[in-house]
């Protein structure tokens, strides 16, 4: 927490703003707009909750084909599935590692070439490092197909001067425990369009229809944010520039400390790219003595916690049926990758520990 946040929660227990309205909603959704091009936003549950929101005003149908980048969390495909439609799965590129454009424009062309053109692309801005958003929107206007960012971990970073999740016709964040800044748990879904915000709140709200009496014409969702969590989160992006430059100097020094060790490489930043670090994520050598299992097992050992880069969604039981475009370059990445801890309260000592402990491995 940054030290205001209890100050904006104690506002809303003393004007008894308990519920999924209230006055830090509305003030959560107005800064969140400033940092994000003045795009109009919904304060929502989720950043799941924001991508279900987003198909559904992009008019996603069941049996829809809705390309989705593989490289990411369960929760960017998800959505598709509640909607009944089917994901196509795209690789990545090595760069960022994030959705291929090759590939995306190939996925497209077989899809219409059947008669089956895609209606939606979810692309994914992974470990905040932003993917190549201007091929991949160049593509998805060529074929005019709508465009959802999934900027769950990619808050405050941006790429040519540009907030991540103002690129497409729909961005989401997320503001769930382990994000750069959180209201423990919660999302938001932003778009240039003002009435199709208006619309995702009230889809949001159990789509209640304007009347004295209870009237419903659509089905609807309890997907709007508490007045509490939006309260957490007006003192949390107080402190938003502070945690993404922890995180970036978080990554800074790890590529330093390590620089020693070959055998690792670092997620770059590319020309007109600047990532939050997220997570700082390092990538072992192809044919190094060490793999990526054992370096984890060592630090557990001493109770530090890494965890392996995400595991594709293709290569997942749950998705093993949908339609898929493969490289090899994300599962080559599962296999080699590995997240290091990157918490914005770590102290130089717990850095120097699990630098030290990743040193003794490779005996530096």
């Amino acid at each position: 927490m940054g030290g205001d946040e209890q100050k904006y929660v104690k506002e809303a227990f003393d004007t008894n703003w308990i519920s999924p309205a209230g006055p830090h909603i509305a003030d959560f959704e107005k800064k969140l707009s400033e940092i994000s091009e003045g795009y109009n936003v919904a304060a929502l549950s989720s950043g799941t909750a924001a991508i279900h929101l987003a198909l559904i005003l992009a008019g996603i149908k069941q049996k829809d084909d809705v390309i989705c980048s593989s490289f990411t969390f369960s929760a960017t495909v998800n959505p598709i599935k509640y909607l009944g439609s089917n994901p196509i799965l795209i690789d990545s590129e090595s760069d960022s590692w994030n959705m291929c454009p090759e590939l995306l424009e190939v996925a497209i062309q077989e899809g219409i070439a059947i008669n089956k053109k895609p209606k939606a692309i979810i692309v994914v801005h992974l470990y905040g490092m932003p993917a190549k958003i201007d091929k991949l929107m160049h593509i998805a206007n060529t074929y005019d197909i709508p465009v959802i960012e999934d900027t769950a971990e990619a808050l405050g970073s941006t790429y040519n001067n540009q907030p991540l999740g103002t690129f497409g016709d729909f961005g989401i964040y997320s503001f769930n425990g382990n994000k750069i800044i959180t209201t423990s748990g919660g999302g938001a879904l932003v778009c240039e369009d003002k009435e199709l915000i208006e619309e995702a709140r009230f889809l949001a709200t159990q789509a209640r229809d304007k009347a004295a009496h209870y009237e419903h014409s659509n089905i609807g969702y309890n997907y709007r944010i508490s007045n509490i969590c939006a309260a957490i989160g007006v003192g949390q992006l107080e402190v938003l520039s502070k945690r993404v430059f922890q995180k970036r100097k978080i990554h800074k020094y790890y590529k330093n400390a390590l620089s020693s060790i070959k055998e690792i490489s670092f997620l770059e930043e590319s020309e007109g790219s600047f990532s939050n670090f997220w997570l700082t994520t390092i990538l072992l050598a192809k044919h190094s003595t060490i793999d990526r299992e054992q370096l984890r097992l060592h630090l557990e050992k001493d109770n530090i916690e890494a965890r392996p880069l995400w595991k594709p969604m293709h290569l997942q039981p749950v998705f093993k049926e949908c339609n898929s475009y493969v490289n090899g370059v994300s599962e080559d990445l599962f296999n080699r990758g590995l997240c290091l801890p990157s918490g914005t309260n770590m102290t130089i000592e717990d850095l120097e520990r699990v630098v030290n402990k990743i040193k003794e491995m490779y005996e530096v």
